[in-house]
């Protein structure tokens, strides 16, 4: 079995083998090329970040820098916004849906290392070849997601749709659709509601008005 398709079966593998070294390197360097344009170069930057991800929707937009790992396991919706320095750590498949906005420094991470100390240095494969391994898990975030900045979501989370995930937040298991949630680790605080809606808040809402 590839490399590869280990990681993708949530089962041990080598990162430092040649095939996955090989993927790495060239989204690294797309990265790298991504982070050299200047910001109104729109063409070519889409032309780059088409070149990165498995899948990216219409009206895409990332601020840059951005720091992807492999690109090719991950797949982004329609009208996605990252703020500066978004990372995916994607080893494992990671899926954004649609309408998603990420605030400044968002990391994603599937990868998963052992917990004791000998076990992350090597594990013999089944030649007797000691190798460092880890696994990973994927993560899969719903449409119109909202996350403020530095929020980190671990490897095997699902985040439902229409959530808000509050500055600073470590979110280490599932939030269902319709959250606000915030905190280390990340916890729901309540239903988001049309009781949130800016109507409710004409200081703030002003002369202009909610689309109908």
């Amino acid at each position: 079995m590839r490399e590869e398709e280990k990681i993708l079966k949530g089962i041990l593998f080598s990162p430092g083998e040649q095939e996955l070294k090989k993927i790495k390197l060239r989204t690294h360097n797309l990265c790298s090329e991504y982070n050299r344009t200047f910001e109104d170069e729109t063409e070519k930057r889409q032309a780059i970040i088409s070149n990165i991800f498995h899948e990216i929707g219409e009206n895409g937009r990332l601020q840059g820098p951005i720091y992807i790992h492999y690109g090719k396991h991950t797949e982004i919706g329609d009208h996605f916004f990252a703020n500066f320095n978004l990372t995916i750590q994607d080893d494992a498949r990671v899926v954004i849906g649609d309408h998603c906005n990420f605030g400044p420094n968002v990391t994603i991470v599937t990868p998963v290392h052992p917990m004791l100390p000998d076990e992350r240095r090597a594990i013999m494969d089944k030649d007797g070849v000691p190798k460092h391994m880890c696994y990973a898990k994927p993560v899969k975030i719903g449409n119109d997601c909202w996350f403020g900045a530095n929020v980190v979501v671990c490897p095997g989370v699902t985040i439902g749709d229409n959530c808000v995930i509050g500055a600073g937040s470590v979110v280490v298991k599932d939030i269902p659709s319709n959250s606000f949630a915030a905190g280390n680790p990340c916890k729901v605080i309540r239903e988001i509601t049309e009781l949130d809606s800016m109507i409710h808040k004409p200081e703030i809402l002003d002369d202009n008005r909610i689309i109908e």
